[in-house]
């Protein structure tokens, strides 16, 4: 077994929980309410400008070119295909790209973004890779699930589903799973540990993202 097959293993019931939320079952079947869908496009964008200097910081820790090329690679797809996506769909709800630009993060997106921030600019690359592959992962398998059911997003939601179930995403996600299985291994176990407790941070915070999306989540209003 792999040591990414042994990540998942240890967090199934976790994973699992991911997948079937309800936001995503909604989605799925086409019955998801726009108003929440803007929220999570607006927030998922703002979360991928963040991600997209996580993918820079690891391109420049990188120890070797092939794996600098492939957070390259990674960082073109989320910048200038990922983030496109996001614009187009955002113009079909009524977001401007100028709506996206100025909102604001919600306290679990900037939680999460934060998080994986720390690890990049504080851990090696390794850690870096284990914390990102939960959302490349299960972005991937959360499209090609939802894509074998009959309603598969429907009008509103369908060309999403496609977009990360598509071959191009997967390979990316293929890449992740196995430059984590390359870089742990040898490694001692307190160093495995490290890499477990970002991988099940990680996981946490994508279902944590997902119920921020289904009910909405805002800063405090003092004024």
């Amino acid at each position: 077994m792999s040591f990414s097959e042994q990540l998942l293993q240890e967090n199934t019931p976790l994973w699992k929980t991911i997948l079937e939320h309800p936001f995503l079952k909604s989605l799925g079947d086409g019955t998801l309410p726009p108003e929440r869908f803007r929220f999570y496009l607006t927030q998922d964008y703002l979360f991928l400008v963040e991600y997209c200097r996580v993918l820079a910081l690891a391109a420049a820790k990188s120890q070797d070119l092939e794996t600098m090329r492939g957070f390259s690679n990674l960082l073109n797809a989320t910048l200038n295909v990922e983030m496109s996506i996001h614009r187009s769909y955002a113009a079909r709800f009524g977001l401007r790209e100028e709506d996206l630009a100025s909102a604001k993060l919600a306290p679990t997106a900037m939680a999460y973004t934060r998080h994986l921030l720390t690890v990049a600019y504080s851990g090696n690359i390794g850690e870096i890779a284990a914390a990102l592959l939960p959302c490349q992962w299960s972005y991937w398998e959360i499209g090609t699930q939802l894509l074998k059911r009959p309603a598969a997003g429907r009008p509103l939601y369908g060309d999403w589903v496609k977009a990360y179930a598509s071959q191009g995403f997967g390979d990316l996600a293929r890449w992740i799973r196995d430059l984590v299985d390359r870089l742990s291994a040898g490694l001692p176990d307190r160093e495995l540990d490290r890499l477990r407790t970002h991988f099940l941070t990680g996981c946490r915070y994508e279902h944590a993202f997902w119920s921020m999306a289904d009910g909405g989540e805002f800063w405090p209003n003092f004024d």
